[in-house]
């Protein structure tokens, strides 16, 4: 039987730098930082532009951003670092003020404000983002509520609009691949956020759903597809809270992301495993655990292609 394979959520925050043997790094992150500003003074010198102006002239979007987040979190001032950190109150201001601490004119570089700015906004969204899908992540499914019992029957209706349900504890939720004749057991370990995502690929891509749904029915090659579903959230989950789709998000949208753009790359993972799985002619279920790690493996590939991390059905 496949297993959720959970992880607990953790915030995106970057990972202090540690190594096996214990060894203390900061003497030699000293030594780098002097020489990093060596450099970076020597650059500005000859240039006559920062390297905040040096980015956002020369980098294409996504890698842009990437590269402004990493910028401002090393930097040695405060105020940039501040403003990686954490939204503030005036937006405008704030952006000013860093123009100003670098001495960035806007008659000689018209396109820094507003492209800094839409910079700024992607990693803002994103932040804001991630505590949208925890808290999806982190609500129970409660068959007492009156609306997670709606999202549930939609997801059936959707799925299997010629079959009635004809209880609401049945073996036929095995039928769209749940594990038992109760749903809602199979959620403990994303709770809302896995049902959520099973209902907007139904709802945003029906024919899809229900073609990947009639290939996880193989007599052979099948697999319980909502439990599946359920472990593709887990795994987009893994990647938002690791930071790996800051790229995605960053190519992908101009702006803030949403939550449908996070549940687009779950529809997105979604169709691609049932190509993997079934290019991979597995004997049976019990060959998931492993052809799951070869599919996270490839898609964390693509993710760490920073300039072209697109994660998205192509529909053309």
């Amino acid at each position: 039987m496949v297993e959720h394979n959970v992880q607990p959520g953790h915030k995106t925050k970057r990972i202090p730098i540690k190594t096996r043997n214990g060894i203390d790094l900061i003497s030699v992150l000293y030594t780098i930082s002097i020489f990093r500003s060596f450099i970076k003074w020597i650059v500005r010198l000859v240039s006559g532009t920062c390297e905040l102006q040096r980015i956002v002239a020369k980098c294409k979007p996504g890698v842009r951003t990437v590269k402004l987040e990493e910028c401002m979190y090393r930097s040695r001032h405060s105020l940039l670092r501040m403003l990686c950190e954490a939204e503030p109150d005036d937006l405008d201001a704030s952006i000013k003020n860093v123009m100003a601490l670098k001495g960035i004119v806007d008659d000689t570089n018209p396109r820094f404000f507003d492209t800094f700015k839409c910079c700024l906004e992607q990693i803002y969204g994103f932040d804001s983002l991630y505590c949208q899908v925890e808290n999806l992540r982190m609500e129970a499914y409660d068959s007492k509520n009156k609306n997670h019992e709606e999202v549930l029957y939609k997801l059936w209706n959707l799925l299997q609009p010629d079959q009635p349900l004809e209880s609401r504890i049945s073996h036929q939720w095995g039928d769209i691949g749940f594990q038992g004749v109760d749903p809602k057991t199979d959620f403990r370990g994303m709770g809302m956020l896995g049902l959520q995502n099973l209902v907007y690929f139904a709802e945003k891509y029906t024919d899809l759903a229900r073609q990947v749904l009639l290939h996880s029915q193989h007599p052979q090659h099948g697999y319980p597809y909502a439990i599946v579903g359920i472990n593709i959230t887990n795994m987009v989950h893994e990647f938002m809270c690791n930071g790996l789709l800051r790229s995605h998000f960053y190519n992908r949208v101009e702006g803030r992301p949403s939550l449908d753009d996070f549940q687009e790359v779950f529809c997105y993972l979604c169709y691609e495993f049932d190509k993997f799985w079934i290019k991979s002619e597995p004997e049976n279920v019990m060959a998931f655990g492993r052809i799951r790690e070869e599919f996270k493996k490839t898609v964390k590939a693509m993710l760490q292609l920073v300039e072209s991390a697109v994660l998205a059905i192509d529909q053309t």
